[in-house]
């Protein structure tokens, strides 16, 4: 929803607007933000009479002029020789974030065709450099001994989730961090964790289900609400474990109790994600009581003497909590934290990114057409069959590895959803060299930033961008496409929605084998069409740009019913 300046100064969360990492930025952006507010509400009283009314506007009209002549003075940052072409924006501290806000791919495309491939946009607080030449994107990567690629992250983690900040600057400690998600996400661990997913979502989708669904009915929901459900129940149990065995203990009391929590944890989950973005942009979240008090209870469940107590907990959290109790010294609730920081970072992206695989496949009938295909050939060469006795199928790493359509139809649908922002902070001055030889200076703390979106929607890129193509990830020969280029060249980055360099999703992998279960899943044991097939796609939530994949703005209805094999 777009604010008015108006609107802006009138709410009582204005001064918080001038919030960073938990200081107010600048003074007199304070002083000013303040004497506004109060100038508007003096001036709104009827009781005041004339004369003395007239006094206030004058006196405040010389405080706001005299603010605005400092920032002027102090607020203002000046272009040096050799930087970046600036652009500061005509709102005091604020800058540009408002217009970028509104629809960052029409910003940055505009500054693009009037300053070039890289320019600075004063956003926030902030003077974020801008690079859009996808050619110059190995250039940033190269000069990664200059950033601070840990800091805005781990302030970020901290103050949407209420832990202690980790310190980007103890290396050991900060490689050791990432190693660990490295050791327990990529190659071989995956297997066990892929196991564990393929037996969650059936159990999620078929024990939940059948007490509704049965061969002759039809269920009609929400996609989206569908999508949500089935993905954050089977993820959350991957990840963090079960109260019990689920294949061995059958009694229904304890798994009506566990699905229990599982519900309570999807509501709490909504209602803290619901204000993620504004907790990003510097707000506390005392603010939001209700979202405090979901992140809280989500906090709560995820207590080291909970998790003990939980049945087949992934190894990515085990070593987590070791690491948490042996080489940090935060308290028993902000270890809580950290584990609500992976769940939220494993969940927040991939819920958004099935919904929109499963629509297009949906939508699609060419695209549902190969997809059956590839899957059986897949499950035939396995040996899999699928019934509906209880007995699940399984399919492994490489197994699933051998899907090139559904891999194509996934890539498609992020490419089409995502607008993530790759940002890097600068730890010293330094000189960034682009593609076209061109150097330009950058400071000190001022962010690097990619935006991704600049690319997969770029028309001299791929052909008619804004369309869903199933196959656009599919060579001639059936196999995984990566021949993609710009202006004659061939390109590095032609697909960037986990990130980049060192920045890039470590979980990337379990994420696309998650996705790519759910939909083998869902062709095998259902029916499911799109309640109006004429549906168009719905739009993209434009307040979650930056943080990755954006959801839709409203659901989509469809049907389903269980197959009879």
């Amino acid at each position: 929803m777009m604010v008015t300046g108006v609107q802006l100064l009138y709410s009582p969360l204005f001064p918080l607007w001038v919030y960073k990492y938990g200081s107010f930025f600048h003074p007199l952006a304070l002083l000013l933000a303040l004497s506004l507010r109060s100038a508007l509400f003096q001036l709104s009283d009827h009781t005041i009479r004339p004369v003395k009314m007239l006094t206030v506007s004058f006196i405040w009209g010389l405080v706001v002029a005299l603010c605005c002549f400092f920032w002027l003075i102090v607020g203002i940052r000046r272009r040096k020789p050799g930087e970046p072409p600036l652009e500061n924006g005509l709102i005091p501290y604020l800058g540009c974030a408002l217009q970028f806000g509104a629809n960052p791919l029409e910003f940055l495309r505009v500054r693009q065709n009037k300053f070039g491939n890289i320019f600075t946009c004063k956003i926030a607080g902030q003077f974020v450099h801008f690079v859009t030449d996808p050619f110059s994107f190995s250039s940033v990567m190269r000069h990664g001994r200059h950033f601070d690629w840990q800091k805005f992250h781990f302030a970020t983690s901290a103050k949407a989730f209420g832990h202690s900040m980790l310190d980007s600057s103890d290396s050991e400690l900060t490689q050791i961090v990432h190693d660990s998600f490295l050791k327990t996400l990529q190659g071989e661990a995956l297997d066990p964790l892929i196991s564990s997913m393929m037996e969650n979502l059936q159990h999620t989708m078929l024990q939940n289900s059948s007490y509704e669904v049965n061969s002759k009915a039809w269920v009609t929901e929400g996609l989206y609400a569908f999508c949500y459900r089935v993905m954050f129940e089977a993820g959350y149990l991957t990840l963090f474990g079960k109260e019990f065995n689920s294949l061995e203990d059958k009694n229904l009391a304890r798994q009506e109790a566990q699905r229990a929590l599982i519900l309570n944890a999807i509501e709490n989950f909504k209602e803290f994600d619901k204000i993620f973005p504004a907790l990003v942009a510097g707000l506390p979240i005392h603010v939001f009581k209700s979202a405090y008090s979901a992140r809280e209870n989500l906090a709560k469940d995820l207590l080291h003497e909970n998790l003990r107590k939980r049945y087949n907990i992934s190894e990515l959290v085990s070593l987590r909590m070791l690491m948490n109790d042996t080489m940090t010294s935060l308290n028993d609730t902000e270890k809580a934290k950290t584990h609500l920081a992976l769940l939220w970072a494993s969940q927040a992206n991939t819920l958004p990114a099935t919904f929109w695989s499963v629509f297009y496949l949906l939508k699609c009938p060419h695209a549902m057409k190969a997809s059956k295909e590839e899957v059986h050939r897949v499950l035939e060469k396995a040996s899999q069959k699928v019934n509906n006795d209880g007995k699940y199928i399984f399919l492994n790493r490489h197994e699933l590895d051998d899907m090139p359509v559904l891999d194509s139809i996934i890539k498609e649908a992020m490419r089409l959803s995502s607008a993530s922002l790759n940002i890097r902070v600068a730890k010293e001055n330094f000189v960034l060299h682009m593609d076209d030889n061109q150097a330009y200076y950058i400071r000190k703390d001022d962010i690097v930033a990619l935006y991704p979106q600049v690319v997969h929607l770029n028309p001299d890129i791929y052909e008619n961008p804004n369309t869903f193509k199933y196959d656009r990830y599919l060579g001639e020969d059936g196999k995984e496409k990566t021949n993609f280029f710009l202006n004659g060249r061939k390109l590095k980055y032609y697909y960037m929605p986990f990130g980049s360099g060192k920045t890039k999703c470590p979980g990337r992998q379990f994420a696309v084998h998650e996705i790519k279960q759910m939909l083998t899943l869902i062709i095998c044991y259902f029916d499911m069409e799109l309640v109006d097939k004429n549906v168009r796609s719905p739009p993209l939530d434009q307040s979650r740009a930056g943080l990755g994949v954006l959801q839709p703005t409203h659901d989509v209805d469809f049907r389903y019913t269980l197959k009879a094999h």
